[in-house]
């Protein structure tokens, strides 16, 4: 599970310190092993921590870890007032570069006890994006005529899609759902802390994103579409995002009302 380079091993026990179920102790020559493996969730709190990269952690070497570089406060400050949720979106799929760059940060997204099974489900082609909507929309107007479904907050939209607006998904050409385990430990908040991740990382690369709070409602309502984002067994949606190359340019930050704060004493 962990190896140490000995040579390299300062005896700090930082290691040691920060793994949080207690897997790591020191050996009669202090030096750090794996003593209650059983217990380890796979954080690699061990192999960031070590001053000295003499912890390695499965086959991950600390060499092939990227460095830590200075954090920018008001960048990170500046991105997260900019975020504006988007309507509007140009008719194109995202370049490809920043697709995959996308789906390769979801490795870092925390989950509680880091329990690592969220399942994301993207439609990343405008073509299959435009199938899914027509389907869906075609399919909720039916639903809207069963008399033994409630379909009740679902009424003021009927009259814009027979008019052929697109109020569930947008115009969207992306779109990305996060399916969470039944017995997660974190099964409600892991998909919405995900897709807050997701949604600031997008919007760095020059992105738009909308929550699609529609979206979710009607796929509860719709299993079958479940079923062509390939839910696994043993999964429900958790929440949905839409995305895509924004076709509107915001030119400043709002000035939002501050919310109530307390400090507890």
């Amino acid at each position: 599970m962990i190896t140490i380079n000995e040579d390299k091993c300062i005896k700090c026990g930082l290691c040691i310190k920060d793994c949080m179920p207690s897997v790591i102790e020191f050996d009669e020559n202090k030096i750090p092993y794996a003593a209650n493996p059983h217990r380890c969730i796979n954080c690699q709190h061990c192999l960031a921590v070590c001053p000295t990269g003499a912890l390695t952690f499965k086959e991950n070497n600390p060499d092939n870890s990227d460095k830590i570089s200075e954090k920018e406060p008001e960048k990170i400050l500046n991105l997260i007032k900019s975020r504006r949720s988007c309507r509007f979106y140009k008719n194109e799929n995202i370049p490809a570069e920043k697709m995959t760059k996308l789906k390769e940060m979801l490795k870092w997204i925390p989950t509680g006890v880091n329990n690592h099974r969220l399942v994301f489900s993207f439609i990343d082609d405008l073509n299959v994006m435009n199938d899914f909507r027509n389907q869906v929309n075609s399919q909720l107007l039916e639903k809207m005529k069963d008399p033994n479904v409630n379909t009740e907050k679902f009424s003021r939209y009927e009259k814009p899609i027979l008019e052929g607006k697109d109020v569930i998904f947008r115009g969207a050409p992306h779109f990305v759902a996060v399916f969470t385990p039944n017995d997660a430990p974190c099964t409600d908040i892991d998909p919405v802390i995900a897709l807050s991740y997701f949604e600031l990382y997008a919007q760095s690369l020059g992105l738009g994103t909308c929550w699609c709070g529609l979206g979710y409602w009607i796929l509860n309502l719709l299993p079958e579409f479940l079923q062509r984002l390939e839910i696994p067994q043993g999964y429900k949606l958790g929440y949905c995002m839409l995305f895509g190359t924004p076709a509107v340019k915001y030119q400043r930050c709002t000035q939002p009302e501050p919310y109530s704060v307390i400090s507890v004493r």
